[in-house]
């Protein structure tokens, strides 16, 4: 499924949280937080309000967007606004 998003509206692919800390110990899935991280798949058509390209790696608001499964996988929908910073 291919999926546009409209004027200022960035689609996100949310990143896995991890599930071992860095000494080696298994974090249980109900402990783990939500990421904030993820990667830019598809941008708007509103090119002045937008600053991300596809295949960035950006950081957004913690309860923004509308969720989305897009072929099983999680995305996120959200204006360009709730984007905090790009991940270089």
């Amino acid at each position: 499924m291919k999926v546009k998003p409209l004027g200022d509206r960035v689609l996100i692919k949310t990143e896995e949280a991890e599930e071992k800390t860095a000494g080696g110990l298994y974090i249980p899935q109900t402990a783990q937080e939500k990421t904030q991280t993820g990667v830019v798949v598809e941008v708007g058509d509103d090119k002045d309000m937008i600053k991300v390209k596809k295949g960035q790696h950006v950081m957004y608001d913690k309860y923004a967007g509308t969720t989305v499964d897009i072929d099983g996988k999680d995305h996120l929908l959200l204006s360009m606004s709730d984007i905090l910073a790009v991940i270089e």
